[in-house]
């Protein structure tokens, strides 16, 4: 039987982002073929590393991020345009997936980023996946933006973070969207409340030494290092739920994949394994509406 084609689109959404590879994985294990796919921030990130063919080599690292050291991989800057350059992180994930052109992918992969100079969106299918992801994931005065010719680029989600409108679509296939960023409860995982409470304590160690080495390079009063990323963290979270409730309004995906904004912070890395799982879990759910309402569809998968 000839599988499902899914033209699919991953909204950006920080570290609830990570979620898409739950996604992605229950998707191919219900049957589907993903032959298009296009992102925005950490959905730019995360599709392109499957358009590579590292899903799994993704995976493996950012489930144990922590004993990595992640604050480890930031580079900070003393630059005003935004206080962590990139370069480490990317750099490390060069050494286990590997750079390529867009052009070459066996599947069609779009990144989207925002112009801020031109004031304008910046659609990326051509050229080096790494540069379209850079500018992708550029979230405003936290990564420095990328510099063009003419212009300087910031995360995508900023302009468009769900880009159905740049999906590529062929003849039945279906259309399906992962919204980060929805205003639904928090779905229940079976993740081990200890073995989350040693992440987070890990987590929550490290980050004491993250603020240690932000106050250095950024000025900030001691009182004011929490506040200010749980300032970007809300801002960013009202300013795409907004932009992307607009974008469901036009563009209406065969199913919407929704998880919850409370799921976790942008920051919260450290939640990667719950976050996966939440991931596919939504996906069932939303699979099993569509059954419900089109029961054709049980007889294509």
């Amino acid at each position: 039987m000839e599988k499902q084609k899914v033209s699919l689109v991953l909204s950006g959404g920080g570290a609830r982002g990570i979620a898409h590879i739950g996604v992605i994985e229950e998707l191919e294990k219900q049957g589907f073929e993903i032959f298009s796919i296009s992102g925005t921030s950490i959905g730019a990130l995360v599709g392109g590393v499957y358009a590579l063919g590292k899903m799994d080599a993704l995976k493996k690292w950012i489930v144990t991020l922590d004993k990595l050291k992640i604050f480890g991989l930031v580079d900070f800057t003393f630059r005003a345009q935004g206080f962590i350059k990139g370069d480490k992180l990317f750099n490390t994930m060069k050494e286990f997936i590997p750079d390529a052109n867009i052009e070459d992918l066996k599947i069609h992969y779009t990144a989207v980023a925002a112009d801020i100079i031109n004031k304008k969106e910046v659609v990326f299918t051509r050229g080096s996946i790494y540069d379209a992801i850079r500018a992708s994931i550029a979230i405003p005065t936290l990564f420095t933006p990328v510099k063009t010719e003419t212009g300087l680029l910031v995360d995508g989600g900023v302009i468009n973070n769900i880009p159905m409108n740049h999906a590529k679509r062929i003849p039945n296939d279906i259309l399906i969207a992962v919204n980060v960023n929805a205003d639904v409860p928090v779905l229940k995982t079976t993740y081990s409340k200890k073995e989350k409470a040693k992440k987070q304590s890990i987590y929550q160690k490290e980050i004491k030494n993250f603020y240690a080495q932000l106050r250095k390079n950024v000025p900030l009063s001691q009182n004011e290092s929490l506040s200010y990323f749980e300032l970007i963290n809300k801002t960013i979270t009202l300013m795409s739920y907004h932009i992307t409730q607009t974008s469901l309004k036009n563009y209406k995906p065969d199913i919407l994949i929704k998880v919850s904004s409370d799921s976790c912070s942008l920051f919260d890395f450290y939640k990667a394994e719950e976050m996966i799982e939440i991931g596919r879990l939504a996906t069932l759910e939303s699979l099993k509406t569509y059954k419900t309402n089109v029961p054709e569809f049980s007889k294509i998968v």
